[in-house]
């Protein structure tokens, strides 16, 4: 059979420290893949500037002029990894057989590209890259990345553990993708909903290739939040629960008060009333935030309006 034609789907922004050594060492691995015939002599980088403040798209820019299997979009502002990533995917699936995704630190080995591409040609549509550990990752980073993995997987949200962005879809794989037309991307959660044939390619974390990371605890959280309120209403059944358990301790403690109120005279107490004030003020206000979560998912997606716009593309 003749060899796939790959897309290395590459999202920037900010990047302009480490794209140029991310880029070489990807056009070295395609050259390696190809004369193993693994991939086509056709198989291509393309770089998507995600409205970047630096000098990432003109980097991009002169590495296509220097080498044609580097291609190139920019989106006309910063629309957030998910969205870089979606329109970049988005624009490969009729030019390639399968493409994989990565990010520019290259803190995803890129190692475990080739591994990819053989599962592939043994038949699986979709490649999951997994890490394998995270030793270079802080304690806090490790210990909250396991926690919130496990709070996903009580929320009934299907995810791959110790899996971000690093994966090969197939091109089958991705026109399913397309299909989904939802706003409030959260991919890790989205394409195991595929279905297809998958696989599990595990790899070690390395440190990034230069610059600084793009995901402080800030943006974590809020992708965080992000991916489990799309994918689940178990928060707002939580909060059904809870008011019904405050309502049968309500009646219990009623019938407290009742029978000290006729059985001898008793003294209400300040601080019992003012602690229950602020916990079922707190209890309420911290509801309301939760349907206001999801209310303002739904204005978000009845509106339809586009996920991103590309300024300026490299193909030639």
């Amino acid at each position: 059979m003749k060899p796939p034609i790959i897309a290395i789907v590459v999202p920037c922004f900010n990047e302009e420290k480490a794209l140029p050594i991310t880029v070489k060492t990807l056009l070295t691995l395609l050259e390696q893949m190809t004369t193993k015939r693994l991939v086509s002599s056709n198989s291509f980088i393309l770089c998507c500037n995600d409205g970047s403040i630096d000098n990432t798209w003109s980097i991009i820019e002169e590495l296509h002029k220097a080498d044609n299997r580097v291609k190139g979009i920019s989106l006309s502002r910063n629309c957030g990894h998910q969205h870089v990533l979606l329109a970049g995917l988005m624009t490969v699936k009729k030019m390639c057989d399968a493409a994989i995704s990565i990010d520019a630190d290259l803190q995803d080995d890129p190692e475990a590209i080739e591994q990819m591409v053989s599962s592939f040609h043994h038949g699986n549509e979709i490649v999951y890259g997994v890490r394998s550990s995270r030793s270079t990752d802080t304690w806090f980073k490790r210990t909250t990345a396991h926690v919130f993995s496990s709070f996903q997987k009580s929320m009934g949200l299907e995810t791959i553990y110790d899996h971000a962005d690093y994966r090969l879809m197939s091109q089958r794989a991705l026109e399913m993708l397309s299909q989904y037309s939802e706003s409030n991307l959260f991919l890790r959660g989205i394409i195991p909903q595929i279905g297809l044939k998958t696989d599990i390619v595990k790899y070690e974390r390395k440190e990034r290739v230069a610059g600084e990371s793009k995901y402080p605890l800030k943006k974590m959280l809020s992708f965080s939040i992000d991916g489990i309120t799309s994918f689940s209403a178990r928060p707002m059944r939580w909060i059904f629960l809870t008011g019904l358990v405050l309502l049968v301790l309500d009646v219990i403690v009623a019938l407290y008060v009742l029978i000290s109120y006729f059985g001898h005279p008793t003294l209400s107490g300040w601080p019992s009333i003012m602690l229950s004030i602020w916990f079922l003020g707190s209890l309420i206000l911290m509801s309301i935030g939760i349907v206001g979560e999801y209310i303002g998912k739904i204005f978000v997606e009845v509106k339809h309006r586009p996920k991103y716009f590309i300024k300026e593309s490299l193909f030639d």
